[in-house]
């Protein structure tokens, strides 16, 4: 295994356990993805609940455009190397 390919999974890892952290505590986890247009992200909820949100105009809030159903949700976490 390369040194970036060392760096790449250990920046992953890190990544999962804060994802896991953070909806053991109640929070939401963003991801962020190329897949989506600017300005919008991914909000994952501790109950699996997933949501396409973008930056409120008092820049401080969320706006949810949608919520993903159960597999699209698989499918964002899939592609996101989160399952």
């Amino acid at each position: 295994m390369s040194d970036l390919e060392v760096l790449e999974k250990t920046g992953t890892d890190a990544v999962k356990r804060l994802r896991k952290s953070e909806l053991a505590a109640g929070g939401t986890f963003m991801i962020n993805s190329s897949q989506l247009p600017a300005k919008q992200s991914y909000l994952e909820y501790p109950d699996g609940t997933i949501e396409v949100v973008t930056i409120g105009d008092d820049a401080r809030s969320f706006v949810t455009l949608r919520t993903l159903t159960p597999a699209e949700a698989r499918l964002v976490l899939s592609q996101n190397d989160l399952l």
